[in-house]
């Protein structure tokens, strides 16, 4: 195996917790979130989590005892989610963090946008190691056109789609989300073909479409950060349902 850390020593930065995490993964989950993020999407909820040097830092050892005193609460159906910010920017952590759980028989999801994804030798081996210890790995799919990914988040999206063809060809679970902002993520032909893209992947076990909502603008105004999507609207219902349809949700299913 390619990590050889020492649990005491290894360190992380944490932004905060979810104790009874119910959208994070199956069951009941603790959910940490982890400091730090490159991309700056436009209807980020956590744009304090951006920063690499926020949060509180921990070992893993510590974040794991921690945690784990919660297990009653995730029983045999939950477990532990690590989110963000990018959790994958901090794998090494995260991964001596998963190995804790997993000598506990712990459920361990990750949930990533994926972009720090990379085919770098040196990079796919920490990968590699950090999905031996991963049961599910939720996986954000912002936009389906590179351009528009581009302009949604300060990056284009062509790692991505290779980080969830790796893990379709590498047997690894996963959970498809998409964010609906009306006028900006829900183009009929982007989300067809986006659905087209995820019915090629083998190892997709839920999608769901997420309705865009603006709890996070007072976080960004507190930050003096300039939101450009105030006038934005949450799609309506019929909206969600056009989506789902175009995704194909239905034949998806844990």
């Amino acid at each position: 195996m390619y990590y050889n850390y020492d649990s005491n020593v290894t360190k992380g930065r944490v932004h905060s917790f979810e104790s009874f995490g119910l959208v994070d993964g199956p069951g009941v989950r603790y959910v940490v979130f982890m400091q730090g993020c490159a991309m700056r999407c436009r209807y980020c909820h956590n744009p304090e989590t951006w920063s690499g040097e926020g949060g509180a830092e921990w070992t893993a050892k510590a974040l794991f005892d921690k945690v784990y005193r919660y297990r009653n609460y995730w029983g045999d159906k939950g477990g532990i989610t690590v989110s963000g910010g990018e959790p994958l920017l901090q794998m090494d952590f995260v991964t001596e963090f998963f190995k804790l759980a997993k000598e506990k028989g712990v459920h361990t999801t990750i949930d990533t946008a994926g972009q720090p994804f990379s085919d770098d030798e040196a990079w796919m081996t920490r990968f590699k190691a950090l999905m031996d210890l991963t049961d599910l790995v939720m996986l954000d799919l912002k936009d389906f056109k590179s351009e528009n990914h581009r302009a949604l988040t300060g990056y284009s999206n062509e790692n991505i789609m290779k980080m969830a063809k790796w893990l379709s060809d590498n047997g690894k679970d996963m959970w498809i989300r998409h964010v609906l902002v009306p006028d900006l993520t829900d183009d009929e032909e982007d989300l067809r073909q986006m659905g087209a893209f995820i019915a090629s992947l083998k190892t997709v076990k839920k999608v769901e479409v997420l309705p865009y909502h603006a709890l996070g603008l007072f976080k960004w105004e507190k930050m003096g950060k300039e939101y450009s999507l105030k006038d934005a609207k949450a799609p309506s219902p019929e909206n969600v349902k056009k989506a789902e349809e175009l995704l194909n949700v239905k034949a998806y299913h844990e």
